[in-house]
Formats: structure tokens, sequence, C-alpha cells
């Protein structure tokens, strides 16, 4: 039966220590039973494992060395913690990603039953530097940005054949810990083999974005436009492509106009967010990265929960699809948000819109009109915002 129910925390963990061991041991039964389900048992040796990390992510090594001792020591563990050749492993997911001047985002929603996912936002600094997002197979990535502001988000590539490389969350890690632009990025998805296909949106402070390919055992091909969902180029037809969706959201994708800073409040809407958690395929919840302010937020319909690099807080949030709908179970959290008006924006408060609505009777405080401000219903700020845009502002090519 399918949970309805995700609870999310969010941690900071600088080295690996306590936190991590304590997540350890609630998450690893349930991985050790998929992994041994799934044939891990069967894969490369430890030493092979590890010697494949040594090759192609030398830097993630003493990382690696200390999660395995953190996690008991044992062979299974060790080979689960290096992802190289691992079982494979599927899901849904819609990302783009968009700039126009400094206005850098890059958003993804994340589709997948509630059973399936850790709900676990944590920062860290495992390399020295810091490092924010959500966490897959315990210490991977299915999306993050750094301290240099390079933001990355993966999709699955709609076929589940698999060859010999790691699994995708490791790359990204792998990615955020050591580089500091899309540029460098690209050089190690070209250096590193993903075990499976695998679309990954890329931005950094720049400007520069990227759309990618991963083929199963190494291969990059670089898309025309920074958006990707769960199929790639080429005859071959994904799999469960009429259940996912993916070819009618990507061409929803391509056609679609707004600012950067407006481009989640689109994934909070069909055809891109996705209600159907009963049949193990919901948008569990969209992250929206702003490389610029390297900041992140993790955003439901109803709820939107921000952070950043340099204010991480800790909290915890848990959210309910039951009605096929994301609603936030409210409950006394640590992490109470102070949120204070902008009001160096003023200027940009269309007072025609505010007059009409006091005239209507619906007037509110002033600084609900507030372009940035997050109270705001955010599709009438977006719309205000897409006026002062170019018209059909386009995905920023690669």
């Amino acid at each position: 039966m399918t949970a309805t129910t995700l609870t999310f925390d969010a941690v900071s963990e600088a080295a690996p220590g306590p936190k991590w061991s304590a997540r350890w041991r609630r998450s690893w039964p349930a991985y050790e039973a998929w992994f041994v389900a799934r044939g891990g048992d069967l894969g490369p040796s430890r030493p092979k494992c590890r010697s494949a990390l040594r090759r192609y992510m030398p830097e993630l090594l003493p990382v690696y060395d200390r999660l395995v001792h953190l996690a008991g020591g044992s062979d299974r563990a060790a080979r689960f913690l290096s992802t190289w050749c691992p079982p494979q492993y599927l899901g849904g997911c819609s990302l783009a990603a968009m700039a126009d001047g400094d206005d850098v985002r890059l958003v993804r929603n994340y589709d997948l039953s509630p059973d399936l996912n850790e709900g676990l936002l944590m920062r860290t600094e495992w390399t020295g530097r810091p490092v924010m997002g959500m966490v897959e197979f315990l210490w991977g990535l299915s999306d993050g940005i750094n301290d240099a502001g390079l933001s990355v988000a993966l999709a699955y590539g709609g076929r589940s054949i698999t060859a010999t490389g790691f699994g995708i969350t490791t790359i990204l890690r792998y990615v955020l810990e050591t580089c500091f632009t899309v540029d460098d990025a690209m050089k190690v998805f070209r250096r590193v083999p993903s075990h499976m296909a695998y679309n990954v949106v890329l931005a950094d402070r720049s400007g520069r974005t990227a759309s990618i390919e991963l083929s199963p055992g190494g291969g990059v091909k670089l898309m025309p436009l920074a958006i990707a969902t769960n199929h790639q180029s080429g005859a071959e037809r994904p799999e469960r492509a009429g259940f996912t969706r993916t070819f009618e959201r990507h061409a929803h994708l391509q056609q679609l106009a707004t600012a950067p800073q407006c481009l989640s409040t689109h994934f909070l809407k069909t055809p891109l967010h996705q209600d159907r958690y009963a049949e193990g395929f919901g948008t569990l919840f969209a992250a929206e990265y702003d490389p610029v302010e390297k900041s992140m937020s993790l955003i439901w319909p109803a709820q939107r929960w921000d952070q950043s690099l340099n204010a991480f807080r800790e909290g915890r949030r848990v959210i309910d699809y039951s009605d096929g709908q994301a609603i936030q179970i409210v409950r006394k959290t640590t992490d109470t948000p102070v949120t204070r008006p902008d009001w160096s924006l003023a200027h940009q408060i269309d007072w025609s819109a505010v007059a009409r609505e006091y005239a209507a009777g619906r007037g509110q405080a002033i600084e609900a009109y507030l372009p940035n401000r997050r109270g705001a219903d955010p599709d009438e700020v977006c719309r205000w915002q897409y006026q002062m845009q170019p018209k059909n502002l386009p995905f920023l090519r690669s």
C-alpha cells in the first residue's frame, strides 16, 4: 500500500558523524532489502567498487571510507555505498533551467511514490566546501547546489537497461563537491560513466545552463534547450511513456515562456504537476535553485520551505498526499522562518492594481504587493513580472 505522508527533514552536518549515522540506521534495513532483492550481492566485489571510486572520483574516497566505517564496515554496505554497477532504479521528473541577466533558476519536480523518497535535505562540507541538496542512497544527490552557485538535477532517461558505471546520484554529489561551473561539470559527465540512461539539467551563477543526456556505460549528448523529462532523443521509445506523460510534459516545457523567477509556479500546475499518488506517480515536491543567491526552496502547492547555504536552518515538514494534493500537516518545529518585506522593490509595485483591489474591497497590506513577496499569490506576481519581460522569453540555449 502506498504511503500517504512523507516527512521532510533538513539536516546540517559538516563532516559525516552522528546525524548521518542515525539516518543510516533508520534507512539501511529498507535499502538492504532492496539491494539484495535486486541482485546487488551479485555485483562487483568490495575491492573493485573501491578501485572504481579511486579511478573516477578520487576526491570522494576519504568521504566514502568514512561513511563505510560509520555504516559498520560490512561488505554489503561498502558495495551499496560505492554505487558502482548498482541495481536499476527508476523515477519520473521534470527539469528546467532559465537565465535572464542575473536572474537564474533551476527547477525540478520529483515525481514518485511517497514510499520511495528519503525526504532528506542535507547541508554538508564533506570535502571542505558547502553543498546542499536532496539526498538519495544516503549520500548521493538527486539535485543540489554548492558554494560556487553550481546547481544540478537529474531525471530518469526512460530506459531500464544497465551498463558498467556509477549510480547517477553519486556522480551528482561528485560534481557539486569538485566543480565550479557548468563547463567544469560537463567534463566530469564526459569522464565518469553512468550505469543507466539519465537526463541532467545544470545552471551556474554566470547564467550558463545546459541539458545533457547520459547513456548507460558512458556517453554525453548536449541538448538544445535546458529542459528534460523522462525520455531521450532518438528512435527508441521510452518505457511507460503513456503512464509518465513524458512527451506531454516535455512539449509543455518547450513552449513555456516566463521569467526565471516565475518558473517554479508552472511546476505546480498540470501537466508538470502530477497527482496520481495512489498509482505511485505523484509530485512529492518541487525544488527551486537560485545559483546567484546560493539558495533553494522546497515547494508544494500551499507551502514552501526556503533555505540557503549561508543561513541553513534544520527543521521538519510532514506532507500529506492522501487527497491527491500535497498538504502540510501542521506540527511545531524549531525552525520558525522570519520573513521581512524588501521595501527596496517598492518602485515595482503595480499601484493601479492596488487601487483596483482596494476599490473592490479586497485590499491587502501593501507589502503583499511587492514583486518578491513570499506571501503574495505567485500567479499574480508572475503575471505582473512577465509583462516586463520580452515576448516569448526562451530558455537560455546551451
